[in-house]
């Protein structure tokens, strides 16, 4: 049991290396992860539509969820278990929560990519990774499977 142990931090030390190593390659460390979020968030409550959804949520809260959003992304990032939360169920029920929103977040995040990312690398893998989470999402808040439902399609 502790060899299996062992072996599971051994390769657990190994993922996080070498997410370190390619995030460094792209000039990626943990002070862009701060300023990523900071300048992104700073926008989002600027945005006229996200603005007031993120809003009704957070307010009075910013500053422990701008953490948290540190934590995530430098989950995602460097694969270093920062992040313990759960995206779906934080945003199931939020007031003004709509699937069109996605894509106006996405070209938020873009401009942001393009206004900080210290290298084309880094701006497509952040890009990358935010469209397959906002697709998730997307899917998890959204879609109803029964509306697929071949024996529902009228001809």
């Amino acid at each position: 049991m502790e060899h299996e142990l062992q072996a599971r931090a051994a390769h657990l030390a190994g993922i996080r290396e070498k997410a370190e190593a390619e995030m460094a390659s792209m000039g990626i460390d943990a002070a862009f992860i701060d300023r990523l979020v900071d300048t992104f968030y700073g926008r989002v409550q600027a945005h006229p539509r996200l603005g007031p959804v993120f809003d009704e949520r957070l307010t009075g809260r910013w500053p422990d969820h701008m953490e948290k959003m540190k934590r995530f992304w430098s989950s995602v990032a460097f694969k270093n278990g920062a992040y313990g939360g759960k995206p779906v169920q934080a945003h199931l029920g939020v007031e003004g929560m709509a699937a069109d929103l996605f894509p106006e977040w996405l070209t938020l995040f873009s401009q942001t990519l393009s206004d900080i990312a210290p290298s084309e690398q880094a701006k497509a893998w952040f890009m990358a990774t935010a469209e397959r989470i906002a697709k998730s999402l997307t899917l998890s808040l959204f879609y109803n499977p029964a509306l697929d439902d071949p024996a529902r399609k009228t001809v």
